[in-house]
This record gives C-alpha cells, sequence and structure tokens, in this order.
C-alpha cells in the first residue's frame, strides 16, 4: 500500500513538474513571438471575423478577408468549417502573414455539433451532470473532426423570465444547479490537455447577467444590486472560471451604466483580479460597435474604452483594427494594454498546439469516424429521454401498450424542421427523427393514425418571425376547421389520443422574446376539442421555455414536457411513452401562473408582510387574481411510478465554522415500476445580516430505484454551501441556524435543523 502511494505521489510530482514545464515554454515561446510583432500586427491578433455569405465557391474565405488574414489582420475566423476549408484558412496564415500565426477557428456549438442533443435547458432537466459532460465531450470530437478547435460555450446565464428566449441555452434560474453543469460542459469540451485533437478550447458567455434583461426583451439593459449580482447571478461565471475555461465572452447588455464590452469593473477588477481569470475575453457579436447605439461615443472612443477595459478580441466589428492604432498616437490607450491582449491569445493558441501544428484540425479522414456515428446518436437519444419532465400524470394513460390503436395529432407530431430546437447551426432538421417515425420504430404493432389538427401558429407575421434560419412554421392552406375536424374523426376511432403540440424552434432562442409565453391560439383550441372526445388524452409539448399552461393542467390528460429534444426526438419521447424508459426529468426552472407573475422563482426573498397559506389576506405581499406559488415549482418532475421520503437526519446538530455536516434521507419506491428520483436537498439560513432566500438548493443526487425499494441517500453540505455575501461583499457564513430541506422538488417540507457556531 505505502510502495502505491509513493507511486502515485511521484506521478502527480512528475505530471505537475511537466505542467510547470509546459507552461513555461508557453510563457517564453509567446514573449519571443511579441518581440518580433510589429504593432499592427499585434492589433492583427484582436480581430475576429466571419467571412459569412461571401465565400466563393471553391474559396475558404472571401476575398477581403484573405487579404487580411495575408496582412496579420486576423486572430481568428469564425463561421467556417471543414477540415479542407479550415487547412485552406490556416496555409492562407501560415504561408503568407509573415510571422505565420495559426487561426482560432471558432463556432457556437450550444447543444452538440451535427449530432443535435436537447436544448440546454432540456439537458439540465435531467440533473445528470456525467451525462451533460459526456454530451459535451462528443460535441468536441465532432467538431474538432471538422476543423474547430474554440467554441463559444458553454451559456451560464442565469435565466429567471421566461418571456426571454435564450433561456433555451441555459440551464435554468439557479445558480447551484447551473455552476455543476458549467463545469461538466468545460470538462467535456476542453477535458485534461488542450492540445488533444479531439478537444477544444470553451468560451463562459455572456459576462455578465445578460439573463436578467428588463422585461425579457433580448438586449435590454439590467439593473441589479451587488448583492444580487454575487449571490444569485455571478456564482456560475466564477464557476466556469475555475474549472479552467480558456476564454469568456461579454454580454450585449449594460452593467451600472457601462456595456459589458466595456466595463472595466466587469472584466478586470471582477473577472480577473478578483476570480483569477487567465484566459482572454472576446466580445459576442459587433457588441464593441453597439456601444455607439447605448451613447458612449464614436467607434474609436468606444473600442479604446474596451480594449482599457480588458477586452482582448473584437468579433466582427473591426474597431480594434481600425481605430487602435490612432488611439496610441493620441495617448488614449497603451501599446501596453494592446501587447496584454495580444499576449493572451497568443497564449491561447500554443495551449491549443496550434504552433506545434496549425494543421491538427484538419485530417479529413476524421469527419467520416467521428460525426454522426451511430453511437453519437444514440446518446443522443439517451440524453433526450433523461431530459423528459413528467409534468402530470392522469390516472394510468401512461406508460401506452405498443398494440394500442393512437391517433396521433399536432402540428408537431410529423415535423422534422422544429425538433433539433434554437441555435443548432451545424445541425441539419432534416436528419432527424419525427415523432410519427419515431412511434413507428418503437411500436411497430401499434395502429398509428395521424392528422396535424393544426397550424403551429395561425398568425403569419408570427410564422413569418420564425422563419429566419428556414421554415419552421408553415401555415396549411386547407381552412382550421378541416384541419381540426380530420384530428377529431381520427381520435374518435382511436384507443387514445396523443397530441404533439408547442413552441416551433425559434420561437425561442436569440431575438426570440415573447410577451406571451401560452400556447397559440390554434394548439389550444385543438387540445380542448380532442379533450371533449373523452377519448385517453397524452399531452406532448414542445418548447424552449416554461409556459403559461394552466389551462391545459385541467384537461383530463397526462403532460410530458420533451422541449425541443434533438437529433433523435421521435425515438426518445416513443421511448418513453410507451415506458422503455420512465421518465426522470425536473424543472430547472419555475413555471407561472401566467406572465404578471413573472420573475417567480424559488429562490424568492420573504417580505415583512409574508402571505400564510394560499388564501387572500390583505395587507399581505400577495395578488388580488392569483395565488403567489407558481403553477409547476423548481424541481417539479412525476415519475410512472411512485416515491416517498422519511427519516431525515443529520450527523451533527450543531458545527464548527469551516466544518461539513451529512444529510441523509430514505427514499422509497411505492409504486408499480422501477425508476430515477433526483433527491433534491435545499437550505434556509434562518437568521443573518441580510435578508436570506427562502431555501436554496444545495445538493442533489440522482438515484435508481427498484419498484419496492428503499435506499438512504446521503448528501454532504460543504462550509461553501453555507456562506454568503454580506453587505460589504465578504464571502462568509454566519453563526445561527440552517434549516434544511430534502424531497422532491423546491417545496419539500421533509426538514431538520442545525447550527453554526
Amino acid at each position: 500500500m505505502r510502495n502505491i502511494k509513493r507511486r502515485i505521489c511521484f506521478l502527480t510530482l512528475v505530471l505537475g513538474f511537466s505542467t510547470f514545464v509546459r507552461s513555461q515554454e508557453t510563457i517564453e515561446a509567446v514573449e519571443q513571438l511579441l518581440s518580433q510583432m510589429t504593432l499592427d500586427e499585434k492589433i492583427g491578433q484582436l480581430n475576429l471575423l466571419t467571412p459569412g455569405g461571401g465565400i466563393a465557391t471553391g474559396s475558404v474565405v472571401s476575398e477581403n478577408v484573405e487579404a487580411k488574414i495575408k496582412a496579420g489582420q486576423v486572430g481568428g475566423l469564425f463561421g467556417v468549417s471543414g477540415p479542407e476549408k479550415v487547412r485552406q484558412a490556416q496555409k492562407i496564415a501560415i504561408e503568407n502573414s509573415r510571422l505565420k500565426i495559426p487561426l482560432l477557428i471558432g463556432s457556437d456549438i450550444i447543444h452538440g455539433y451535427k449530432t443535435t442533443f436537447p436544448i440546454p435547458l432540456g439537458t439540465a432537466a435531467s440533473w445528470d451532470v456525467g451525462l451533460i459532460q459526456k454530451m459535451a465531450e462528443t460535441a468536441a470530437k465532432e467538431a474538432t473532426a471538422d476543423g474547430i478547435n474554440w467554441n463559444f460555450s458553454p451559456m451560464v446565464d442565469i435565466a429567471r423570465d421566461p418571456r426571454w428566449g435564450r433561456i433555451a441555452e441555459g440551464a435554468g434560474e439557479d445558480p447551484y444547479l447551473g455552476s455543476a453543469i458549467a463545469k461538466a460542459m468545460i470538462k467535456g469540451y476542453q477535458g485534461s490537455d488542450l492540445s488533444a485533437p479531439n478537444t477544444m478550447m470553451a468560451t463562459v458567455k455572456h459576462l455578465a447577467l445578460y439573463g436578467a434583461a428588463e422585461a425579457g426583451r433580448d438586449y435590454n439593459t439590467v439593473d441589479m444590486g451587488r448583492l444580487k449580482m454575487y449571490n444569485q447571478y455571478l456564482p456560475v461565471y466564477k464557476a466556469a472560471v475555475d474549472a479552467g475555461v480558456g476564454s469568456a465572452m461579454t454580454s450585449f447588455n449594460d452593467i451600472d451604466g457601462v456595456p459589458a464590452s466595456g466595463n472595466k469593473w466587469l472584466i478586470t477588477d471582477l473577472l480577473r483580479n478578483q476570480w483569477g481569470f487567465e484566459g482572454f475575453v472576446v466580445s459576442d457579436y459587433t457588441s464593441v460597435n453597439e456601444m455607439i447605439a447605448h451613447g458612449l461615443g464614436d467607434l474609436q472612443t468606444v473600442s479604446a474604452l474596451a480594449l482599457n477595459a480588458g477586452l482582448d478580441m473584437d468579433m466582427v466589428g473591426e474597431g480594434f483594427l481600425t481605430t487602435l492604432k490612432q488611439s496610441v498616437a493620441e495617448g488614449k490607450i497603451t501599446e501596453v494594454a494592446i501587447t496584454e491582449a495580444c499576449r493572451r491569445i497568443l497564449t491561447a493558441k500554443y495551449k491549443l498546439g496550434l504552433f506545434d501544428d496549425p494543421y491538427r484540425y484538419s485530417d479529413e479522414s476524421r469527419p467520416a469516424k467521428d460525426i454522426l456515428t451511430d453511437g453519437n446518436r444514440s446518446l443522443a437519444r439517451e440524453a433526450a429521454k433523461r431530459s423528459f419532465v413528467l409534468l402530470k400524470k392522469q390516472e394510468d394513460i401512461l406508460p401506452l401498450k405498443k398494440k394500442s390503436k393512437i391517433a396521433l395529432i399536432g402540428p408537431l407530431a410529423n415535423n422534422k424542421n422544429n425538433m433539433l430546437g434554437t441555435w443548432a447551426p451545424t445541425g441539419d432538421p432534416q436528419l432527424s427523427v419525427p415523432v410519427l417515425e419515431g412511434f413507428k420504430n418503437v411500436a411497430p404493432k401499434a395502429k398509428i393514425s395521424y392528422a396535424k389538427g393544426a397550424n403551429i401558429t395561425d398568425d403569419p407575421d408570427l410564422a413569418q418571425r420564425a422563419n429566419v434560419f428556414g421554415t419552421r412554421v408553415e401555415i396549411d392552406e386547407r381552412p382550421s376547421a378541416v384541419l381540426l375536424k380530420e384530428a377529431l374523426d381520427l381520435s374518435k376511432e382511436a384507443d387514445v389520443v396523443v397530441a404533439v403540440v408547442g413552441e416551433a424552434s425559434e420561437f425561442s432562442g436569440e431575438a426570440a422574446s415573447r410577451t406571451d409565453i401560452s400556447l397559440p391560439k390554434s394548439q389550444k383550441r385543438l387540445l380542448r376539442e380532442l379533450a371533449k372526445t373523452g377519448k385517453p388524452l397524452v399531452i406532448v409539448l414542445m418548447s424552449g421555455r416554461p409556459l403559461t399552461i394552466a389551462e391545459e393542467l385541467e384537461l383530463p390528460a397526462s403532460i410530458l414536457q420533451v422541449w425541443h429534444p434533438g437529433v433523435e426526438a421521435g425515438n426518445a419521447i416513443a421511448d418513453v411513452v410507451f415506458g422503455d424508459y420512465n421518465p426522470s426529468g425536473k424543472l430547472t426552472a419555475t413555471w407561472p401562473r401566467n406572465v404578471g407573475q413573472i420573475p417567480v422563482y424559488h429562490s424568492m426573498k420573504n417580505t415583512g408582510r409574508p402571505i400564510e397559506g394560499d388564501n387572500f389576506q390583505k395587507f399581505k405581499s400577495n395578488y388580488l387574481d392569483v395565488e403567489n406559488t407558481p403553477l409547476l415549482p423548481f424541481g417539479h418532475g412525476l415519475s410512472y411510478t411512485d416515491f416517498s421520503y422519511s427519516n431525515i437526519q443529520l450527523n451533527k446538530d450543531e458545527i464548527e465554522q469551516g466544518e461539513s455536516i451529512s444529510v441523509s434521507v430514505e427514499v422509497s419506491n411505492t409504486g408499480a415500476y422501477d425508476g430515477e428520483e433526483v433527491v433534491q436537498l435545499y437550505l434556509r439560513d434562518v437568521v443573518r445580516t441580510v435578508t436570506p432566500p427562502m431555501r436554496e438548493l444545495k445538493g442533489f443526487k440522482k438515484i435508481f430505484l427498484k419498484k419496492g425499494e428503499t435506499k438512504t441517500v446521503e448528501l454532504t453540505l460543504r462550509p461553501e454551501d453555507l456562506k454568503f455575501y454580506n453587505a460589504a461583499l465578504e464571502f462568509v457564513a454566519e453563526p445561527g441556524e440552517f434549516e434544511v430541506f430534502v424531497g422532491t422538488d423546491a417545496t419539500a417540507d421533509l426538514k431538520t435543523s442545525f447550527r453554526l457556531k
């Protein structure tokens, strides 16, 4: 045993020394290169371009971009993929620019590359960080096979307003869960060695607070105090930094009156000085230029502001390229600041191994071996079914029998174009499995009839806005009454009706904010009429956000939320509907009763006049027309089986500062099926010097239980789980009582308590 320990210690020392040597070699190489660079060449490294639609047939880049690469005026490209095209781009840089500096090749790979996984809000609902890491590893393997070495992901923005379309791209409302997912994704993308050919540099975005845009309107201003920032919104970004993320991307919004791309407090004081971030910072698309519209000056002024704030790379806007040299001459910025930014970008390129081999991501044999493999599609199917959330179960409708006579109804029931979800630019919708095909694959003996029943929306203006990236909403020319009658006629002959309804994929995502987050009228009418048939009804709900479905929850139907499930959508949905997999997903964002209740989330604070119970009380903090409680709480998710919780215990009643405490609970499967449950632990700091949330998520564990089985589940509260930022922005744990709640969602009522000395 001692020999084993000695060997482990020796290997640790060797690996540590090796890492140190590589780090020193990188530093020396970067400094040597910097000493040879002109000011123009340094500025060129700060320039990120996209050829966009200007790529001529057979050429990797448009003429203008190619000329800039040759002149050493480009540090990276995005919008270029494929080993041959990436090789051509690198060849231009290596063979034509004076110093032969290779290019970063970036891309938005948000939920898979060619193998498209469920939207991130969906995969977060799996509460399975191991699965999420594996998905990121797969995305990295596919993307690097296609020439990409830099990914603009993960998006970690905390989102508590479902009107905001980009809630689809993140993990939801909670910083604890969001931090765990951020770390898993970064580990998956970057691995343990950035220079490995199947890993790529990750980018944490959007720094910062982007998910708190006023009124849920994309790109809007953010107004937030420092306490809320530090305690609720910033932890996810810090978690990414702690995980070693290679780059960070600024957000479009302003913070304390200064847009993020020009905010020195954010980029330098917080990110670099407080958190110790060592990577480089890139703007979002033209966000430097957009500071002109914010009212902060002309292009030269805002470009200087961004560089002085600590921004390293300008995405697309070219303000750095065209104005920084003049600003140096006028004393508005220093060459030292430009050199620092250039140093960080060059260091990233060295870490990626691009100087050793600029063509390392240009192996033309890899795409056929690594992209859209059977194994990758199998993982996509697994990820999808584990992300589904059973919102409501009606009697024993689900799971369906595989020999049933089924009426499959709805505008999303046989629709490939909306399965992938928003922000899947590298995926091909035509390779996705629609629900009708999935049902036939999984239940070949079932008698399945299909009717559209209704349009996704009857509003042509909304349809046009959703069709920016291709046809997502196709309005049937037949009258709505004809569509409905066809669906009802089939339903009356069926044993069970399955209605597949929800949002088109581009109803959510960037620049896709909505003030009405209910189902479109055409679909609401369809569901009401289907329910009137009296046939057992299953609603399969697709969306990129929480929806207001109070009316639908009142229908006599089981409701399965499937998000936008990705390339294996239909197969995964059929796996769950027919019982091959028991749903285990849990919501990671609260579902409101109506938009007037927004924001509503699980870690809200109490007021000085809290309401007791659900009934209206005058002179208390409540509404005249609706309950305070949400429609569906954070953590909600049912199963085909049932679980009960009992016997919560602590290993100590009192702990010292810096100590951990163990929480155990017995969980029993009391139903008729084997199943998985996400055991959730919430904490309430009863008294402290700044007002505490009513409860916060501080632990979770996903377990499998056979029917009739009971397990004792143990969760650990670490010292940092008891800490918060006080009025002085000190991260502290204050003495006093802490209440612990364990259960199936954020309303868990099984509780105990302990004291911190």
